[in-house]
C-alpha cells in the first residue's frame, strides 16, 4: 500500500503536466499503471506528449449528462400533467403576469387594427374608435372585436341604405311636388287663356 502511494504520489507532476498539454482538468487524465515507471521519469511536457502519442497517457471521454429525463418530464408538463397545486412555488401573477397577458392581448388587437386598416376593411376614423376602446378593455379577445367590427360595418351599409332610401322618397316628393305646381299654373294660364278668348 505505502508502495502505491508513493508511485501515485509520485506520477503528481505528470499529472499536472498532461492536464495542461491535454487542455483539461486532472481528474480527466488516465496514466497507465502498469507503465507507472516509464512515466514517472517523464519530467518535461515533450515527455508527456510522446506518452500521450503512444497511449500511455489518455484523456478520459466527458461523462454522460443525459437530458431525456428532463425531455420527458417537459413533454409531460406541456399536457398538463405535474402542475397542480402542489407542484406551484409562486403566485398565479408570479407564474404568468397580469401585464404580460394584457401585453399579448393588446398586441394581438392592435395587430389586428392595423391590418384592417391597410387592407382598407376599416376607415381611418373608425381604427381610431376601436384603438381606444381596446386600450379601454372593451374586447376580450380577437374574436370578439372582429365580430363589433363586422356588426359595425352592417350597421354602417344598413343606416346608409336607409339615408339613400330616404332621399329618394324626398326627391320623389320633391318632383311630384313640382310636377304638380307646374300642372296647376298650366291649368291658371289655360283657364285665362280661354277666359280672354271668349272676351268680346
Amino acid at each position: 500500500r505505502i508502495q502505491i502511494l508513493f508511485e501515485m504520489s509520485s506520477l503528481k507532476l505528470q499529472k499536472r503536466l498532461a492536464a495542461s498539454v491535454l487542455k483539461c482538468g486532472r481528474k480527466k487524465v488516465w496514466l497507465d499503471p502498469n507503465e507507472a515507471s516509464e512515466i514517472s521519469n517523464a519530467n518535461s511536457r515533450q515527455n508527456i506528449k510522446k506518452l500521450i502519442k503512444d497511449g500511455l497517457i489518455i484523456k478520459k471521454p466527458q461523462t454522460v449528462h443525459s437530458r431525456a429525463r428532463c425531455r420527458k418530464n417537459k413533454e409531460a408538463k406541456r399536457a398538463g400533467r405535474h402542475t397542480g397545486t402542489g407542484k406551484r412555488k409562486g403566485t398565479a401573477n408570479a407564474r404568468m403576469p397580469e401585464k404580460v397577458i394584457w401585453m399579448r392581448r393588446m398586441r394581438v388587437l392592435r395587430r389586428l387594427l392595423k391590418k384592417y386598416r391597410e387592407d382598407k376593411k376599416i376607415d381611418k376614423h373608425m381604427y381610431h374608435a376601436l384603438y381606444l376602446q381596446s386600450k379601454g378593455n372593451i374586447f376580450k379577445n380577437k374574436r370578439v372585436l372582429m365580430e363589433y367590427i363586422h356588426k359595425k360595418k352592417a350597421e354602417g351599409l344598413r343606416l346608409k341604405a336607409l339615408q339613400e332610401q330616404a332621399e329618394a322618397r324626398r326627391s320623389r316628393t320633391k318632383a311630384a311636388h313640382e310636377r304638380k305646381l307646374a300642372r296647376a299654373a298650366q291649368k291658371h294660364a289655360d283657364m285665362f287663356a280661354h277666359i280672354e278668348n271668349n272676351t268680346p
